[in-house]
Formats: structure tokens, C-alpha cells, sequence
């Protein structure tokens, strides 16, 4: 299936207002355990059902995947994904870092997304070719040129089977950004990591993981904001890919680089911390 992604945003913005009325509006509820140290809330859940009932109605020829449901109907090489509500576990604290993310991806490339902050009232929106939005406004990524003069946002670290190994290299990394970068920071949202690389509020952003709810919308904004967003090791960044590293076009190659450094530490054993 062939479609312009720009003529689906205006029904993306709807299914939003959907979702973050809900999150602004309904306590968190029963909290649902997924997992070691991973839940989901009554919201969560609630959002997912309303946003996939919308779009099963407006979109029924596209394909949706949700967090919390997985997969409820398949496409022609479309598919919405939604992160009912990123950051959750803010969300539970009261902490007001937390909101819905929505990307239309396009067999393995993001076309669309739209990201809405209710707590901070912030919405942010790009289809390919338009250009990034928030609250209407065109954006553009910072023009930083120098890891000493860049904040970096950084993905959380693991939680559940295999957390240790699979923190080693995220501890590795840290180490390597707290030595080089002006300020590192975790907001806990792969959705505002990505966006505010879009907005120009942090200068690059590194997760160490992909998925597709979390990205999609955050990743096509970003790109539509100016960044560059790519894999571990440089190449362009896609729904396979293995990490998510969007930045300022100037510090992606220092950026690929220290990754690559404390990676291969990590293989090494020489971080302390491991």
C-alpha cells in the first residue's frame, strides 16, 4: 500500500487528543505487573483500547500495534504504533515527564508521528516532508558541534531477565558521556528524549534499545527537525535497527565513535562499572 503520510496526520492528532485526555484527566489505577521492575497501568491500558478503536474505525486498512496488546490487525506494509503512555513508571510518581507517542511505520521506516506531553502541555508532530511542529510552531535541532558543549539524554537502563549484562554496556557508556559531554541527562521517555532533540532542549539522545512504540513517532520527528538519527554503527536508523541515536548532524560521527569505545571496554572488562 502507498500512501502520503501527511493527509493520515490530521486523524493521528485525533487518536492523540483521545489518549491524552485520558492521561490528564484518570488516575493511574491498578498498576499490572509485566515483568521484573515493569508495569502498566489501568491507563495504559485504557488509552491503547480507545486509540486502537479509533483508528480500527478511521484506518482499517492499516495495521496496529500497541505496547501493552502487541499486534491486533495487520496492514499492507502499514502500521500505527502506539506507546499508550511513555514513561509510566513518572507517570505512577506523579512525575509530569510521561505522555502518548503515535509513529506510522511504513514496512521498516517511520513516516509519521505525533507525541503529545499533556502534564507539560507540549505536542509534537511530523509527517515526512512537512517539517517538526510543537504546539504549531516549526522547530529545528540544536546546531551543537562539540560532545563538551552538548547535553545528552541517555535511555534508561534495563530492568528484568539478563538486566546485568545487558547494563554493562549502558554503565560503560555513561562512564565514557560523564568524561566528555557538557551534562547528561535520563528523563525516563523515549518519546521527550527524542523530541527534545527535535526541539533543540538536549542536543543528542542515545537508547540502546529499539522499540517500535517507543520510536517511531519520536524518530521521524527528529529527523523532520534536522537530526540525524542512525544504528550503532552510523548506518541510518530503522524500525530493525538496534540502538537509537538521533543528535545534531555535527556530533553523530563523535557520537558513533564513543559508543563504539565503550562497547568494545565493555567486551574488555575494563570499566569498574561492571
Amino acid at each position: 500500500m502507498t500512501i502520503d503520510a501527511r493527509t493520515l496526520l490530521p486523524i493521528a492528532e485525533r487518536a492523540v487528543s483521545i489518549a491524552s485526555e485520558l492521561i490528564s484527566t484518570k488516575a493511574p489505577g491498578i498498576v499490572t505487573a509485566k515483568g521484573d521492575r515493569d508495569m502498566a497501568t489501568e491507563v495504559d491500558y485504557a488509552v491503547e483500547h480507545a486509540v486502537r478503536e479509533f483508528l480500527s474505525r478511521e484506518t482499517p486498512e492499516i495495521g496496529f500495534l500497541g505496547e501493552e496488546e502487541g499486534v491486533s490487525r495487520t496492514g499492507d506494509g502499514l502500521m500505527w504504533a502506539l506507546d499508550p503512555v511513555d514513561g509510566t513508571a513518572n507517570f505512577l510518581h506523579g512525575i509530569p515527564l510521561c505522555g502518548v507517542s503515535l509513529g506510522l511505520v511504513d514496512k521498516d521506516m517511520p513516516t509519521l508521528g505525533v507525541i503529545d506531553l499533556p502534564f507539560l502541555n507540549l505536542r509534537y508532530s511530523a509527517a515526512e516532508g512537512t517539517g517538526a511542529l510543537a504546539n504549531g510552531s516549526h522547530i529545528q535541532v540544536s546546531d551543537a558541534r562539540d560532545l563538551e558543549t552538548a547535553i545528552v539524554a541517555i535511555g534508561d537502563y534495563a530492568v528484568g531477565e539478563n538486566a546485568q549484562e545487558q547494563n554493562k554496556p549502558r554503565l560503560a557508556l555513561t562512564q565514557e558521556l560523564a568524561a566528555r559531554v557538557q551534562r547528561i541527562r535520563m528523563f525516563g521517555s523515549a518519546a521527550i528524549d527524542l523530541a527534545w532533540v527535535a526541539d533543540g532542549k538536549i542536543d543528542a539522545n542515545i537508547m540502546l534499545s529499539n522499540n517500535p512504540w517507543d520510536t517511531a513517532a519520536g524518530v521521524v520527528i527528529a529527523r523532520e527537525a534536522g537530526a540525524t538519527v542512525v544504528d550503532l554503527d552510523g548506518s541510518p536508523h530503522s524500525m530493525t535497527a538496534r540502538a537509537t541515536i538521533a543528535a545534531s548532524p555535527k556530533l553523530i560521527a563523535d557520537l558513533v565513535e564513543l559508543i563504539s569505545e565503550a562497547r568494545e571496554a565493555t567486551r574488555h572488562g575494563q570499566h569498574t562499572a561492571e
